[in-house]
Parts: C-alpha cells; sequence; structure tokens
C-alpha cells in the first residue's frame, strides 16, 4: 500500500524530500538493482538489534524495500518512508503488505511512539536538517526502543568513494554548518548529532562487503543511478560515465567484471 496521507496532525515542515525524491526515482530500477547487493548490511543490522514477529519496523529512506522484505520475511509489521514515489512503487512489488507513504524524513506521517525499530541506511544524512530527521525517527519510536542510523565508513576502505570524486561537483552540497557526509565516520561525530537530537547512543558496529558487477556496461548503469546523478550531470553523462569508468579501474578484475570493496558504520540509539 502506498500513500502521500500525512497522519500527524502537525504542522508540515519543508524538508529534502522535493529535491531528492525526484532525483533519487529517475533511474529506479537500476538502482533497485544495486540495492539489491545491500543484503549484508540488512542482515548484520537484523542480526544485531533483532527483529521479531510482531515487531513494527519503519524504515527511513526505505528505497526499493529491500530491508523491509527481509524484515517481513522475519514476521514483522513493516512500514517505510521515501521521497521518490517511482522507487516505492518497487517496494510494494517486493512488499505488497507494507505500509509505504511518501514524505519527508524531517517531517514523518507517522504518529509517535508507533515503532520498535526505526532504520536509516544512509539516508538521514540526504536530509536538509540531519538533526531534525533524526528527532523525527526518535518521535515515531516507542520510549526505550531502537533507531538505528547508517552512514558510510572511513572513506579510505570505500572503493566507491572513487566515483563519489568524480559526481560530487555536481551534487546538492550538504547545508552550511553540518558534517560532511564523508566525515559522519569518524568517531562521535554521529554520536553528537544522535545526542542533540535526543536519541542515546548504545553501540557502534561496523559492516564490510563489496558490490560486484559483472562488465562495465553494469558498472555505469548502477554509478549513474544514485542520487539523480545521470540528471544532475546532464549532457555531460558520457564524460562523466568515462572518468567513472576511469577512476574505478583499480577494481576491475583480469575476466572485465568489477568488485568494489567498502565499509560501513552502524550506530544503534535508544529513543
Amino acid at each position: 500500500m502506498i500513500s502521500s496521507t500525512r497522519t500527524t496532525g502537525r504542522e508540515e515542515r519543508s524538508g529534502s524530500a522535493e529535491r531528492w525524491g525526484p532525483l533519487w526515482g529517475s533511474r529506479a530500477r537500476d538502482w533497485a538493482a544495486n540495492e539489491e547487493q545491500q543484503v549484508p548490511t540488512y542482515e548484520a543490522a537484523i542480526r544485531r538489534v533483532g527483529v521479531e514477529p510482531g515487531d513494527r519496523v519503519l524504515d527511513i529512506g526505505c528505497g526499493s524495500g529491500v530491508f523491509l522484505r527481509l524484515a517481513a520475511d522475519r514476521g514483522a509489521e513493516v512500514s517505510g518512508v521515501d521521497a521518490s514515489s517511482a522507487l516505492l512503487e518497487l517496494a510494494a512489488e517486493q512488499v505488497p503488505r507494507a505500509d509505504l507513504r511518501t514524505g519527508e524524513m524531517e517531517d514523518l506521517p507517522f504518529p509517535d511512539d508507533g515503532f520498535d525499530l526505526v532504520a536509516g541506511f544512509n539516508s538521514f544524512f540526504f536530509a536538509e536538517d540531519m538533526t531534525a530527521a533524526l528527532r523525527e525517527a526518535g518521535r515515531v519510536t516507542r520510549p526505550g526502543a531502537g533507531v538505528l542510523i547508517q552512514v558510510w565508513g572511513n572513506p579510505d576502505r570505500c572503493a566507491i568513494e572513487a566515483m563519489k570524486a568524480v559526481v560530487r561537483p555536481y551534487m546538492p552540497g550538504p547545508p552550511p554548518g553540518r558534517p560532511q557526509t564523508f566525515e559522519l565516520w569518524q568517531e562521535g561525530v554521529l554520536e553528537e548529532i544522535a545526542i542533540e537530537a535526543g536519541l542515546r547512543p548504545q553501540e557502534a558496529f561496523g559492516v564490510e562487503w563489496a558490490y560486484e558487477y559483472p562488465d562495465e556496461p553494469a558498472l555505469v548503469r548502477a554509478m549513474l543511478a544514485p542520487g539523480g546523478v545521470a540528471e544532475l550531470v546532464g549532457d555531460r553523462i558520457d564524460e562523466v560515465a568515462a572518468e567513472i569508468v576511469a577512476a574505478l579501474a583499480p577494481y576491475r578484475l583480469a575476466d572485465g567484471s568489477y568488485r568494489l570493496p567498502n565499509e560501513f558504520r552502524l550506530l544503534l540509539t535508544t529513543a
């Protein structure tokens, strides 16, 4: 079920959805194929925090619904919110019984204290106000339950950073005064933002795995899909694609496939 109906009864605040929704939805199926590779992160998160039958689970920035599918397979009652209606349509294909809503992560369309686990995988740092987004995550989480935050790990250990360096000049930057995305992995940075949002940090842990692509065309499709990269580079798309391929050449294997190892940092907090 996909809905855009607001249920909080509070004054709506503007945020990140208007900007990011169309961009993330521009190549939705290409991104969905890429998101399937993120299963190791989702499974590690489920093992760490535990998901039991009947748990009410919300994924903020749920994308094409891969995490929701895994949680639903364990008997959870799953909900998701995303800025992109195109990605939510794909999520509905994966998890038809999920409560899926378009909306702002800074102003979630859910009532207070409604979830036993709220997660955001590489999503909160797209908010116009990351602290406000985390505060909202805490609001919709029942007191004492978990809010899980994932960010990228050390850039020196993330092959995808080579691609980011190529596309970063085309991407919208973070609001003034907020840490850069590539700084959030550093000890204490994410914890400080969480505390400011009223959350209580409990445990930080890491996950490592590699994106894998069978050939150069598959690599290019995957690298142009996230965050509307293809849309943002405009008529320079062929040039940018060639730059990405060159930047990722060290990760090309002898058979022409690519393996891009990365690490991720997760922080478990409680509301």
